[in-house]
């Protein structure tokens, strides 16, 4: 093949920071507040004589105290030892959709931080204009469906959302008692069995046959009077796409159920497929993947929320609507689930995603969608010649493929793990391995996006055959890694340490055996 690249050499700087707070010391300041009561204190009274006691804090909070320098060498330090977007080449952050979000749309959503949620809808208009064409004719367009919403922070809120919009349309006819079964795949993202699940559904998961799909007869052996939908990826997380799909959709409508198709990573179907035509009731994006706003991980996000206009009386209130040249919010919705976030979402990210949309327009969306794809097959085109490394199921994927490293670990010893691990010595981000079970042995999912050139593929498929070249040659090097990051392996135990490590106090308590 040609486009072998030169691997350059990288070494992380290794700063042993401490947390902000270990860092602060008594007496220091960033800046000085003067003490001395202005005219306005004067004439207002103290601060603890306007405020309600039960507001006012018993002690001062526990805040570091450092000088302005001392802040600035702190958070440099915590930038120079993470690798991302913006420092080097992340598409094996497979199924989340690494890409680039230019700057400038980080200056609009900036704009949104002097606006008050509550404010009078008239003072509202630019931005209630912008949630509203967005939904109608980017979103719209692109799925077929009639209403969005934007509460969702990210595609599990998505999820559950419609997880709920199922749920209340099969109260409101009577049959929830009855419909209490949702089908998925057990390639589909994992969302989409945990989000009915939680909402109240049993779960039915059908596997893949030898193609890597399940079959529409095991779909239909699974549909019965208790189904009340289908919840699907497609392509489904391994880059498969399933092209029965209408026929999958029709068989659960002919059952009196409905359909949730998990677009939250559309990268190659833009302008190619829609979720309507392919026979679904409702489906999300995630705006923080597809378009073009930062996958922050834990946020901020947006799981856009799309709807027929048979179910749009249920999304979450309020719903932005238009009449005539002015824009307002609906609250009067019976039938609505309520609301699943607070105000409108995360709304500065459906602005960078707005302006993604519009300087793309409809040839450059449908470009992102061809160029996912041209990218893909260039991508596996090197990965196969690469020792260790095979590709299960076989035939044609879309925008990402999981493979699998198998081979590799039968015969080095060396793992996905391993690799993953090493792989951050050459300065590349370490690469999605899958969600589990690990129904593909050692799996890992490169998604190459339109944002990645030819150089960057090269550069990355090169890494990769370089360290699983050193596992064949030298398995304790790639073991042992990482060797040029700030931090070496780490050990995992305190995970399960609830006095180390719990994120919330139900964590805690289910470590200790609490209920």
């Amino acid at each position: 093949m040609t486009g072998v690249a030169k691997l350059r050499r990288y070494h992380a700087p290794v700063w042993d920071e401490s947390i902000i707070h270990e860092l602060g010391r008594k007496g220091e300041r960033g800046i000085s507040v003067p003490r001395v009561e202005d005219e306005i204190t004067a004439q207002t009274g103290a601060i603890d004589s306007i405020l309600p006691g039960k507001v006012l804090r018993e002690t001062p909070p526990n805040l570091p105290e450092l000088s302005q320098a001392q802040v600035l060498r702190h958070y440099l330090r915590l930038s120079q030892v993470t690798l991302g977007m913006e420092l080097d080449i992340d598409l094996g952050v497979g199924t989340c959709t690494m890409k680039y979000s230019p700057k400038v749309n980080e200056g609009l959503a900036a704009l949104t931080a002097d606006i008050h949620p509550l404010q009078p809808e008239g003072t509202l208009q630019g931005l209630l204009e912008i949630l509203y064409e967005f939904g109608h004719t980017f979103l719209g367009e692109v799925s077929g469906m009639d209403e969005f919403s934007f509460q969702p922070s990210g595609g599990s809120a998505a999820a559950y959302n419609n997880a709920c919009i199922m749920r209340a349309y099969h109260g409101e006819n009577g049959e929830l008692e009855q419909r209490n079964e949702i089908i998925t795949t057990v390639f589909s993202h994992p969302c989409d069995a945990a989000c009915p699940a939680t909402a109240g559904f049993r779960v039915v998961t059908l596997y893949p046959e030898e193609d890597g799909l399940p079959s529409t007869d095991a779909l239909k052996a699974a549909v019965n009077e208790n189904t009340a939908g289908l919840f699907i990826t497609n392509p489904e997380d391994t880059g498969i796409f399933n092209r029965e799909i209408d026929e999958w959709t029709r068989i659960v409508h002919e059952a009196g159920g409905l359909c949730a198709y998990d677009q939250a990573n559309a990268n190659a179907l833009l302008g190619v497929t829609r979720a309507q035509e392919a026979g679904f009731d409702m489906c999300f994006f995630n705006l923080h993947k597809t378009f073009g706003s930062p996958h922050g991980s834990s946020g901020p996000g947006c799981g856009a929320v799309g709807v027929t206009e048979e179910l749009a009386p249920y999304l979450p209130v309020p719903v932005v609507v238009k009449e005539g040249d002015r824009y307002g919010l609906d609250y009067d919705r019976p039938r609505s689930i309520g609301r699943v976030r607070d105000f409108l979402g995360n709304v500065q990210v459906v602005v960078r995603s707005y302006a993604w949309a519009m300087a793309l327009g409809a040839r450059g969306l449908r470009e992102v969608a061809e160029v996912s794809m041209i990218n893909n097959q260039y991508l596996e085109k090197k990965l196969q010649g690469i020792k260790g490394v095979t590709k299960p199921f076989g035939g044609r994927r879309i925008d990402q493929i999981r493979y699998s490293l198998q081979t590799l670990k039968e015969e080095t010893g060396v793992g996905v793990d391993d690799v993953n691990r090493r792989i951050v010595d050459y300065g590349i981000q370490t690469f999605f391995t899958s969600h589990h079970p690990w129904l593909v042995p050692e799996p890992f999912t490169p998604e190459p996006c339109e944002t990645y050139s030819k150089a960057d593929i090269d550069y990355w498929a090169e890494a990769l055959r370089r360290v699983c070249e050193e596992a064949y040659s030298d398995p304790e090097l790639v073991r042992s890694a990482p060797h040029n990051s700030s931090m070496h392996i780490f050990d995992p135990s305190s995970f399960d340490d609830p006095e180390r490590w719990a994120m919330t106090w139900r964590a805690y308590k289910r470590k200790r055996g609490e209920k």
